[in-house]
């Protein structure tokens, strides 16, 4: 299969560990590698009263709460049922977006809320909206997605939160994976047939991994699903380090060309998140992976805009994705490089420079 890459996380700039904005050159941060996959331009193109996002292939209502208020976890599966029935926006096929696809919203360069420049949605409430994805180790908890600053985190299902329908935009085009979650539970976590639930073990939306997804060789495991390369040691220093350090590790990397290759550089949370499955806990990545060392919690390399002396964290337990302090030396270090490439339409996808020397990614 043609890999996907995860889309570009926005950021362009770079920032010390106390916050100050610095030169994008030799820091190896996510401002600097830019990675991934660039968002269209325009993104967004309203049809109706539904928003087709250029870059997934999904649909979304234009109306970001068309429940107006908030909604258990519960309630917001019957919800998306009648709004159906009542063919809201002019479909009947919305579903309660899974975890992958409500987090393909998110801009890592904007809060409040926390998408594009030219995104059109109407009533965005910058706080909490659910997923249809449960928490495999807790299953009386699904996840969700805060919009006003990008952070993934679950839940009690008995909390109210908001909802974001979502459906499939343009036919046979598919460009996030499944997040691998098989089951579906009620809100006190007991498992229940997935026949009618409208959860994500139902629905199952987005590409099929590729089987096997890992290939090793030597030191490095590529991801045939997202193009990734990786560390097959999953703990590089050997302990938490702090953000500065995790970023020079992954330099004297380079320096000594470790497994052969140069390319390597911290992960940003983009990449970081596209591991977890959400089948999966303790840790949460895919079965059969051949990764070794495997730790609680990882750095990324993207900065948090809220306050740029964090940085995107992932937690490895069970996925969700927060931030930690950078002087802090409480997070592990995992490298990824370039693996393969795939072909893309180029009207919808552009594969992001892993090296630019414009002045859009720095800052004098």
């Amino acid at each position: 299969m043609t890999p996907l890459p995860p889309p570009a996380t926005g950021q362009m700039r770079c920032y010390n560990e106390t916050g100050e904005a610095i030169p994008c050159d030799g820091t190896g941060q996510d401002g600097r590698h830019q990675a991934g996959v660039h968002w269209p331009a325009p993104r967004f193109e309203i049809r109706g009263a539904a928003v087709l996002d250029r870059l997934t292939g999904l649909m979304w209502t234009l109306d970001a709460a068309p429940s107006e208020f908030p909604l258990s976890w519960e309630e917001a599966l019957d919800f998306i049922g009648e709004f159906n029935m009542e063919n809201g926006a002019g479909h009947d096929d919305w579903r309660l977006p899974n975890r992958n696809e409500l987090f393909s919203l998110i801009s890592h360069v904007h809060i409040n809320p926390c998408l594009g420049p030219d995104a059109p949605f109407e009533g965005v409430f910058p706080g909490y909206y659910w997923t249809s994805t449960t928490c495999a180790r807790l299953p009386n908890q699904a996840w969700y997605v805060h919009l006003g600053g990008a952070r993934l985190f679950k839940g009690m299902k008995h909390g109210s939160y908001m909802v974001w329908p979502v459906r499939d935009g343009r036919e046979g085009v598919v460009r996030l994976p499944r997040t691998g979650q098989r089951g579906c539970w009620n809100s006190r976590g007991e498992p229940i047939p997935c026949d009618g639930a409208g959860q994500d073990g139902e629905i199952r939306a987005g590409a099929v991994p590729p089987d096997p997804r890992f290939k090793a060789s030597g030191e490095t495991v590529l991801d045939r699903l997202t193009g990734l390369a990786w560390t097959r040691g999953a703990d590089l220093t050997n302990g938490p380090v702090s953000w500065g350090a995790a970023l020079s590790a992954v330099q004297s990397m380079n320096e000594r060309g470790f497994d052969g290759a140069d390319g390597w550089r911290l992960p940003n949370i983009r990449e970081l998140a596209s591991l977890i499955d959400m089948g999966r806990h303790s840790p949460a990545l895919p079965p059969g992976h051949p990764f070794s060392g495997a730790s609680d919690a990882y750095w990324s390399s993207s900065t948090s805009i809220y306050d740029p002396s964090y940085a995107w964290t992932l937690y490895l337990k069970d996925g969700p994705v927060g931030v930690g302090h950078k002087p802090r030396p409480e997070f592990h270090v995992w490298a990824v490089r370039d693996g393969l490439k795939g072909s893309f339409d180029p009207e919808n996808w552009r594969l992001a420079p892993c090296h630019q020397e414009s002045s859009d990614s720095r800052i004098n």
